[in-house]
């Protein structure tokens, strides 16, 4: 019964972005306008990069990748001695109930 008088409130969403700054985003804005009255720079629509923006700005996934080299042969090297050790497992299973 404590549980109705003792309830928790739920976390908060606290999204904080890594890769905005509206200083920069303003300035580049103005910038490109300017360019664009002048004549300097034909519109065109702009493609960001966010892929490697993010890795670029991200310590934990820019180490992963060093040290792995590529995200694609961990896993499958991880995967390789999961299927192994879980026959094994079954292996062992198998004699131990049947003998």
């Amino acid at each position: 019964m404590f549980f109705f008088y003792n309830n928790r409130k739920p976390r908060q969403f606290n999204y904080k972005p890594i890769l905005f700054d509206p200083d920069k985003d303003e300035f580049n804005e103005r910038v490109l306008k300017v360019k664009k009255e002048m004549g300097v720079v034909e519109d065109s629509e702009f493609k960001p990069t966010i892929k490697g923006e993010f890795i670029r700005n991200t310590n934990h996934v820019r180490r992963k990748i060093n040290r792995e080299g590529s995200t694609g042969k961990s896993n499958t090297k991880r995967n390789v001695t999961l299927a192994v050790f879980l026959v094994v497992l079954v292996l062992v299973a198998y004699f131990i109930y049947f003998t």
